[in-house]
């Protein structure tokens, strides 16, 4: 797979980009396809194609990054009654370019965008067995 992605010329500022925030570790900047008017992304300067690449320290700057963001959103839009954060994980979970990035989404009332998913009701035992096969591949790493 090509290791290239948009995002190393948005960083490098060869590529357009409208910004919102730059600091040594990431950058922030609105998404040229937006779910909604304000949608911002947040993005590592420096490329992890996955979550499983992705440094603890550098997820958590991603994250707080995206709360300033969505502070921002908020304040400047007085339609904004809420902000998803969205970061996919592989093509099965939506990731297009690969490069760690989390999307910023403001919400308005009846702006059309939402999750679609049928939640299920498994019983406890299938819950519990779940969870221990969670929290022993933990212990594993």
């Amino acid at each position: 797979m090509n290791p290239y992605t948009i995002f190393a010329e948005i960083i490098a500022g060869t590529a357009e980009a409208s910004r919102v925030h730059e600091d040594e570790t990431a950058i922030a900047f609105m998404d040229i396809r937006p779910l909604t008017s304000g949608h911002v992304l947040v993005v590592p300067k420096q490329q992890f194609r996955t979550l499983a690449e992705l440094p603890p320290e550098i997820g958590a700057h991603l994250f707080v990054v995206g709360q300033k963001v969505a502070a921002a959103v908020r304040a400047s839009n007085p339609r904004v009654a809420g902000v998803n954060f969205f970061l996919a994980d592989g093509t099965v979970a939506g990731q297009e370019i690969f490069h760690v990035h989390l999307h910023v989404i403001p919400r308005m009332i009846g702006d059309g965008f939402g999750l679609q998913a049928r939640p299920s009701s498994p019983q406890r035992s299938e819950l519990d067995r779940q969870a221990g096969e969670i929290a022993a591949a933990l212990t594993r790493s």
